[in-house]
């Protein structure tokens, strides 16, 4: 949140020296190799339309989303009070399956108003579901064809069912968001919002508080959405917690240590493809890791000129964003442990989703099976980055080619137990055994290509490598796809719209700062 813009009336205000640290952080190989240390603590944001907020939480401690998955720096709110003046009418649409079968997936947002102060700001936005709408006026046009086949009128019953189907709660959702900054060093946000096809609201309240050295962030939300790395979603009804994180240099160490509380029982929004993850059952954590990085340049074609101010008429001469200006190619890697401490709970149980009529909002049950969780846990993790960038992104055409590989290992612990189940499947025989997921490697692939002036072609996947003892050839676990425009004008800001063939969502967003 420290380099966040602030967007008002649709025009983005720089605040303090945003541009200035953009500037000195182009050198960064690729931001998302902290994916490691962040998807094995708490806050990973994942950005999602299943919610007006635009932000989902990944499951901790398993595989680290794809770098497009991960949300805009950017909240929503802000990011569509701009989208509001980009697209036509000031529509923003985004694809979600809806958890009800009768409810259609197709969404538009619209930003409604902004009042605002020196030091606060509010938004309310609304969201309309025409899906399920169209799909009811056709039945009432059906019906009301027949009735004239067979020489009857119209009743007024039917013209009031017709009626109806325009103000159904179930098409449309709100949401209220609001920032105060209680002094220049700390913020407080706070959202809330309802739809219509689902019992209940859900509230967010987050603190912000900045140090020399270190943010803290204090967050609550009741309750709170997941999302795990093959796409399905979990409501936690209760979710507290306290994060204290150190500020990372390009290359040295960093750390950050804080608490998590869960309450309730989670519940799956659709239909899982395992048991509940153990992170989400109740309890309290307390939770550290560190990490150390370092980036080597093999090579490095600087920008001219790049801290020169230049003119509107000049602005040609300008990268389309200043962060994938200079062609380069480097290695970057990234260690780091995780230690982590439950108290309370149930630390024997794990749970498996069965299907129930009536039971819960998404119909679903619970059905408890046996699997312990550990009370204190520590593992090690570690990353290595190879970048290649050709072009500066400067002119229309063939400007921009760049690839990202990164070679993942999650846990350490259950990579090195892997390879000595392989051992003894050599020398005492094969024994078939339930695999952690986390015990295979990960390879991440992003490509990048300039498809004509400002607009980029994305595509993203993650690989899995197989563990030791495996048998089974590597295979793709996800994939997504991105289409971006960039604007010289926010020196590093786009349009982005992505697709995700495994959550079938697609949504549209405002990235600043970050590639």
């Amino acid at each position: 949140m420290r380099s966040v813009p602030e967007i008002r009336g649709g025009k983005i205000e720089q605040q303090g020296q945003i541009a200035e640290k953009a500037r000195e952080r182009c050198r960064r190989p690729m931001a998302n190799l902290r994916l490691a240390i962040d998807s094995a603590f708490w806050d990973l944001n994942v950005s999602s339309p299943q919610l007006i907020e635009g932000t989902a939480k990944a499951v901790p401690g398993e595989p680290s989303p794809l770098a497009l998955a991960t949300t805009a720096r950017t909240i929503r709110p802000l990011q569509l009070s701009f989208l509001a003046n980009a697209l036509p009418l000031g529509l923003i649409p985004s694809l979600a399956p809806s958890t009800s079968k009768d409810v259609g997936s197709f969404a538009i947002q619209s930003f409604l108003f902004t009042p605002s102060a020196d030091n606060w700001w509010m938004a309310l936005v609304g969201q309309f579901r025409p899906k399920k709408l169209i799909t009811n006026i056709k039945k009432e046009v059906e019906l009301g064809l027949e009735t004239f086949r067979h020489g009857d009128e119209l009743e007024w019953s039917q013209l009031k069912r017709f009626a109806k189907h325009f103000v159904d709660k179930s098409l449309y959702a709100v949401g209220f968001f609001s920032q105060l900054s209680l002094t220049t060093d700390t913020s407080l946000l706070f959202n809330v919002e309802n739809h219509g096809d689902k019992v209940g609201r859900r509230t967010k309240a987050m603190l912000l508080h900045k140090l020399e050295n270190h943010d803290v962030t204090l967050e609550a939300a009741w309750p709170e959405l997941f999302v795990d790395s093959k796409g399905s979603y979990w409501n936690v009804p209760t979710s507290i917690s306290l994060d204290v994180s150190s500020l990372i240099p390009d290359s040295g160490l960093g750390y950050r240590f804080g608490l998590h509380k869960n309450d309730g029982q989670p519940q799956a929004l659709n239909s899982p493809s395992g048991g509940i993850p153990l992170t989400l059952l109740p309890g309290l954590c307390a939770k550290a890791a560190f990490s150390y990085e370092k980036s080597i340049d093999l090579w490095r074609k600087p920008e001219k000129d790049s801290k020169a101010r230049k003119s509107v008429e000049e602005l040609d001469e300008y990268s389309y964003d200043v962060r994938l200006g200079e062609p380069h190619a480097a290695i970057s890697g990234i260690v780091g442990g995780t230690c982590a401490a439950w108290f309370g709970g149930d630390k024997s149980t794990n749970a498996t989703v069965g299907y129930q009529q009536d039971v819960s909002e998404a119909g679903q049950s619970v059905i408890l099976n046996s699997k312990r969780r550990n009370r204190f846990s520590a593992d090690m993790f570690g990353s290595l980055l190879y970048t290649l960038q050709l072009g500066e992104f400067k002119k229309d055409f063939i400007d921009l080619t760049r690839i990202d590989a990164r070679f993942d290992i999650h846990s350490a612990s259950s990579f090195v137990k892997d390879a000595a189940y392989l051992i003894s499947d050599i020398v005492k025989g094969r024994v078939d055994r339930e695999m952690n997921p986390l015990a295979s490697p990960k390879f991440n692939l992003i490509l990048q290509q300039q498809v004509a002036g400002p607009i980029v072609f994305r595509m993203d996947s993650r690989i899995s490598l197989g563990c030791p003892s495996q048998k089974q050839l590597s295979r793709v676990e996800d994939v997504m796809f991105g289409l971006s425009y960039s604007f010289r004008l926010l020196q590093s800001g786009k349009i982005l719209a992505w697709f995700s063939p495994t959550r079938k969502e697609t949504m549209i967003e405002l990235r600043l700062f970050e590639f």
